[in-house]
């Protein structure tokens, strides 16, 4: 791992997103969730911006689809050489519930609207946990 890799910033966990963090560290993707209705929120809010009553983080499935995509040919996320695509994935849980995060696939393999699935993997040697995504049904998987 180079040095440039190694000097990126990490995620700083805040009140609002404590819960998420902590969840990836035991291995599971939960995601925020307004009590009242039910809907989703990502990123995680301390109060639901749909009704401004209480949160709460309950698992997800995992899969989604890959709605946009950049290609990275920088370092800037510990743990990945470039070049490495970072993703915006619609999780299947609610239309509009998206999040970014990094495909572990050759970027020339990436489309939009492609299935993906999520694993927890460690960033870099930090000891913090972020989701990545691997795209469904291909060599990659």
């Amino acid at each position: 791992m180079t040095d440039a890799l190694m000097s990126a910033p990490l995620p700083v966990p805040d009140p609002d997103s404590a819960s998420y963090w902590d969840a990836l560290a035991e291995g599971k993707l939960k995601i925020c969730r307004c009590v009242d209705t039910g809907t989703w929120i990502h990123p995680p809010l301390e109060r639901s911006r749909i009704t401004g009553g209480p949160v709460r983080f309950d698992e997800v499935s995992g899969y989604g689809t890959i709605f946009s995509f950049i290609v990275i040919r920088q370092p800037t996320v510990p743990g990945h050489r470039p070049p490495y695509v970072t993703a915006l994935i619609e999780l299947d849980e609610q239309s509009g519930l998206r999040m970014s995060a990094v495909v572990d696939a050759q970027p020339h393999t990436i489309r939009i609207g492609q299935r993906v699935r999520a694993r927890i993997v460690e960033i870099g040697d930090s000891g913090v946990y972020a989701p990545e995504f691997v795209p469904i049904g291909t060599d990659e998987e």
